[in-house]
């Protein structure tokens, strides 16, 4: 089953060679690997998670394609300074089929805002509906207009919204 294309859906970002990205609760890791692509060499990922076995899986995935620009962190990004990384040092940050899991949002939020350069950009992706216990429970979306919401409340602009797949919706925000 196809959800979506994380290549495209980080294209979205004008990611370009040397960039650094954060992906926030990795996961599967498929998007840090499509966005290591895309900044190369000269560029880093930092896949940061709360699991341990998760960033393992994602070191791994790396060193199999042969990405040496992604460096997993244990980090919770959910409080401010818990990704551990520098004030203003990424130019993009993901967040894909995170929110939906978040308790402290606001923590979030400020974290991301902490650590993305000023005019850095923000991809948000999550699930559009429940889909019968194929996405979160119901009680668990977070629906685009209050992701929206949620970003522009701290102090986020947005950019654009797109489809990233069947099931997801997908904003790009600007830090301020």
């Amino acid at each position: 089953m196809n959800f979506s294309d994380p290549r495209n859906n980080v294209l979205q970002l004008g990611l370009r060679e040397g960039m650094k990205v954060g992906d926030l609760g990795v996961g599967s890791g498929h998007y840090a690997l499509a966005a290591a692509n895309i900044v190369g060499a000269s560029g880093k990922v930092y896949a940061v998670d709360i699991q341990e076995d998760i960033l393992k899986h994602v070191r791994d995935a790396a060193q199999e394609r042969g990405l040496r620009n992604v460096e997993t962190v244990w980090g919770n990004f959910e409080k401010l300074g818990g990704t551990k990384l520098r004030d203003a040092s990424l130019d993009a940050v993901i967040l894909s089929n995170t929110l939906f899991q978040l308790d402290h949002r606001e923590g979030a939020i400020a974290e991301i805002k902490r650590i993305l350069t000023s005019g850095g950009r923000l991809l948000v992706i999550d699930w559009a509906g429940a889909y019968g216990g194929m996405g979160p429970l119901p009680h668990r979306v977070v629906s685009e207009h209050v992701a929206e919401e949620l970003f522009i409340t701290g102090g986020f602009h947005k950019v654009k919204d797109f489809r990233a797949g069947p099931h997801h919706y997908s904003i790009v925000f600007t830090a301020p």
